[in-house]
């Protein structure tokens, strides 16, 4: 008895200094361990909005029909995941009484005041966390010359596999060590979506948006959304979804103002 626990403990050990990477991976985790300061990032050019013509949008994103069964995700192949993670569940649909989150709402087009609107302060990085073996929160977002700033709260090895699609925006492939130090990345470019995989556990995933505007936002778990600060005028709103693609809605924003909008998701049949 006493050594098939000595046995065990000898496996826990060792995933939680090499997660499911080979010993390569550990080196390199290890010359990362310095991390890189998280800074604000230097200010996209443009003018700031003036307040005295600024309104706000404000919505719910709704889900119809029968909504997806979450499923649990068997985290068994790293017992330090398996101990620590509790239950954890897909998060591609996530609904609650019929509200959708993790929608990414962004300007598509507006006036000129708002295309190219300077943000109103620094852009801090956002955090973007690996912790009981998922990616918190699922989605994200930043403006263009933004950061993320990715931590692993974990006792065992992850690793940062961003998947862009739009040219200028770098494909980072990076292994966390156990508790690591925090790595900060900047991107430049739009994108809408941008997956990020951890290749140790193959469940684990999340989503970058970058935004050519100060005006953004992710739905929360009640799907409600507000981009505050826009200049009066004419805007298409998008509504990205991981699954079920975008959507988008018109509408019209007056000083001082609060325009409504939103849309309804509904998953394929």
């Amino acid at each position: 008895m006493k050594r098939q626990i000595a046995v065990l403990s000898a496996v826990v050990a060792g995933v939680l200094l090499t997660g499911c990477k080979p010993d390569a991976a550990l080196k390199k985790s290890e010359a990362l361990d310095g991390g890189t300061k998280a800074t604000p990032a230097t200010l996209p050019t443009g003018s700031p909005v003036d307040p005295a013509t600024a309104g706000a949008v404000t919505g719910v994103v709704t889900f119809s029909g029968k909504q997806p069964e979450r499923l649990q995700i068997d985290m068994s192949q790293d017992p330090v995941c398996s101990m620590t993670g509790g239950e954890n569940e897909a998060e591609q649909y996530v609904v609650h009484g019929g509200k959708l989150a993790n929608v990414y709402v962004y300007v598509k087009s507006g006036p000129a005041a708002a295309m190219h609107a300077a943000p109103s302060g620094p852009l801090m990085p956002v955090v973007l966390d690996q912790k009981g073996c998922r990616y918190t929160p699922h989605v994200v977002a930043v403006m263009r010359g933004g950061a993320v700033e990715f931590r692993n709260s974990d006792s065992t090895m992850h690793n940062i596999h961003t998947m862009p699609t739009v040219v200028g925006n770098e494909v980072i492939d990076v292994s966390q060590g156990p508790k690591g130090a925090p790595q900060v990345r900047r991107f430049d470019n739009a994108e809408v979506m941008m997956p990020v995989r951890c290749n140790n556990h193959p469940w684990m995933n999340a989503f970058i948006n970058i935004s050519a505007t100060p005006f953004f936002a992710v739905t929360a778990a009640d799907g409600s959304f507000t981009l505050s600060g826009l200049p009066a005028g004419e805007y298409t709103l998008g509504f990205a979804h991981e699954k079920m693609g975008e959507k988008t809605a018109q509408v019209t924003v007056t000083a001082h103002g609060m325009a409504k909008a939103g849309v309804a998701f509904s998953a394929a049949k």
